[in-house]
């Protein structure tokens, strides 16, 4: 039985009063339960959160980490450090780290295996764009980022994977419930074939305009074991609609 997972992706939102609301919100309403529940804050927001989260039932990751667990590289985080830190989660190869940062598979495999490597739980990100969508070549972008990611490493037994379809990030477009299922069966036979232990039961989150309207449709889908939160997850009293519909 896998346990659904709703993890929020802050992305670059919030200051420290703003923080400070949202936590207390979630706090109010996160207890241990079936599902596990994350949030992902920025960087300068994460050791906030994580003494504000100490001994709840809301854990802590961060939305990004270098391949690396020291050295010259201005600017970055090493996994290490966000162990250090107290970290659980980390997420790795958003699309947006793809196309603003231009993030290869080959250095989101190394995160990976640095992430692991430090202990932390990496969730990895998949999806395709529109054009991509369109031109029937869907299947083919998230096979080959799952491929370039995992191909040659020792694949970690508590790997999660996000299939976040560029379309429907921050666009208020949903994947329709069947068109995710499809995908999410897909990713779990991929995984499969390429070695994962047993693709059956590794998690696999949907994440694209994720809202309390939807969210239940999804989870009611075989393959889909939660969420990677974006917009919802900076508003408590959605984001605990979410969490509940996980349930």
């Amino acid at each position: 039985m896998r346990r659904p997972l709703v993890a929020g992706n802050w992305k670059m939102h919030g200051s420290r009063e703003s923080v400070r609301e949202l936590l207390q919100g979630l706090l109010d309403g996160v207890s241990e339960g079936p599902t596990e529940v994350a949030v992902c804050p920025t960087f300068v927001h994460l050791a906030q959160a994580l003494e504000a989260c100490d001994g709840s039932a809301l854990a802590v990751g961060a939305q990004d980490c270098s391949h690396l667990q020291s050295g010259a590289c201005t600017g970055d985080i090493a996994p290490a450090m966000l162990a250090d830190l107290g970290c659980d989660w980390v997420i790795l190869g958003h699309s947006e780290r793809r196309a603003f940062h231009a993030e290869s598979d080959e250095l989101i495999s190394s995160k990976l295996v640095a992430a692991v490597e430090a202990g932390l739980k990496p969730i990895l990100c998949v999806g395709e764009t529109r054009e991509q969508r369109e031109a029937g070549d869907a299947e083919t972008v998230v096979a080959g980022q799952l491929r370039g990611a995992l191909q040659g490493i020792e694949i970690p037994a508590n790997l999660v994977v996000a299939y976040e379809p560029v379309w429907a990030i921050g666009t208020g477009l949903t994947a329709t419930p069947e068109q995710a299922q499809a995908m999410h069966g897909f990713i779990r036979g991929e995984l499969a074939a390429v070695g994962v232990a047993d693709a059956s039961q590794t998690r696999l989150l949907y994440g694209g305009s994720v809202k309390p309207g939807n969210a239940a449709e999804l989870f009611a889908q075989p393959d889909i074991d939660g969420a990677l939160v974006g917009g919802a997850a900076l508003v408590a009293a959605d984001f605990l609609a979410i969490v509940a519909a996980a349930a």
